[in-house]
């Protein structure tokens, strides 16, 4: 097991990351308060997982809440009914929720822990790739809305991350390439020898090599859990961690949530912003090819899908969150491992990045 530290005071928690961890009730307990827990999970990990926690749980009082699964599920609806069936069980302040699943149900789930009674503790076991390395780390939790994703939440940091590595054995293969679009991010903003890195085991990594796995997963959680000491709240460099996610977040809602996996998007939105930054004559096009090649070969596309026009795009580009006093801003990069947010670009930059530009015309399936 690895463990690392999320430095934030007085709400700074522990990263444990290793294989079997759902065995170990030692790395719970310190973080409960009391005897009632409310455990939330979907109907894809209950049958998959399920089974071991309840084992770690045993003697408990404990709520179990599984929800349908899917992107398209991640609405205040759904978190209304957890709040409803959190009330008919009479669960007080001094419960414990669990967020069991994806970066869906850890948002969902975060978001109403954050919010029942002002505010109860919640701990994190993410069980995919993508919520392992990022929507677990961080205490960004939330829901969508028809007109933009993640437009509705609270910063809630959890008590706890346990990131048990065996729950990837069951990932479809769809689901671990998403994930390691969240990996490859890091590298690309923050870590040029973590992108090298990744190039020489992108292969293993798909594959799921246990040491290779331990070891991205530990070092994306690393660089994470840095920006988010530093800038909890986003208020600047905590930006920096959603490039490719303005041009991802257009392309989920502009296709119906769930068409698109949040992964398989950012992957793409890397890729446009790669382009983009090359276009302003910040990234040299060697290093553009580098970022593109290694997108591919992690099994992503570097187009965006044609039904969605330039003038879409800019449509729901313009609700996304980093929009400031009306401005668009992105995070672009000026090299491999160094990235920068700003809304000081040239239109037609942009206009050369969206559908319907030859720069763009190139990608995978």
């Amino acid at each position: 097991m690895r463990t690392l530290e999320v430095e934030l005071g007085p709400r700074s928690y522990p990263i444990h990351i290793g294989s079997g961890l759902l065995a170990r009730p030692d790395l719970l307990a310190p973080h409960l308060r009391g005897q009632r827990l409310v455990v939330v999970t979907n109907e894809t990990v209950a049958p998959l997982h399920g089974d071991r926690l309840r084992a770690l749980l045993e003697g408990q009082d404990v709520t179990w809440i599984e929800l349908p699964d899917g992107e398209a599920h991640k609405t205040l609806a759904t978190v209304e009914a957890i709040l409803t069936r959190m009330l008919e069980a009479r669960l007080d302040r001094g419960s414990t929720l669990i967020a069991f699943g994806g970066g869906v149900v850890g948002d969902i789930a975060g978001f109403a822990a954050a919010i029942y009674q002002r505010g109860i503790d919640f701990i994190q076991v993410p069980t995919t790739l993508l919520s392992q390395v990022d929507s677990s780390v961080g205490g960004k939790t939330g829901v969508n809305h028809p007109l933009g994703k993640n437009m509705i939440g609270a910063f809630h940091q959890p008590r706890a991350v346990i990131i048990d590595t065996e729950s990837l054995a069951t990932l479809p293969l769809r689901e671990l390439r998403a994930g390691v679009a969240e990996i490859i991010k890091y590298g690309l903003i923050q870590d040029a020898d973590f992108f090298a890195w990744l190039e020489q085991h992108i292969e293993a990594l798909l594959a799921l090599d246990p040491q290779v796995t331990t070891e991205a997963i530990y070092r994306s959680c690393a660089c994470k859990a840095e920006v988010v000491a530093a800038d909890e709240r986003e208020s600047g460099r905590r930006a920096l961690l959603n490039l490719g996610h303005t041009f991802g977040h257009a392309i989920e809602a502009g296709m119906g949530y769930g068409e698109w996996l949040h992964g398989e998007a950012v992957g793409t939105g890397m890729a446009m912003a790669a382009r983009m930054s090359e276009q302003m004559g910040w990234l040299q096009p060697a290093e553009r090819e580098r970022a593109e090649k290694l997108i591919e070969r992690a099994g992503l596309a570097l187009s965006p899908p044609p039904e969605l026009t330039a003038e879409r795009f800019r449509e729901l580009m313009a609700i996304d969150k980093k929009v400031m006093d009306g401005q668009l801003r992105l995070v672009l990069l000026r090299a491999i491992g160094s990235a920068v947010v700003t809304g000081d670009f040239p239109p037609d930059a942009l206009d050369a990045t969206l559908p319907g530009s030859e720069v763009r015309d190139r990608g995978v399936g």
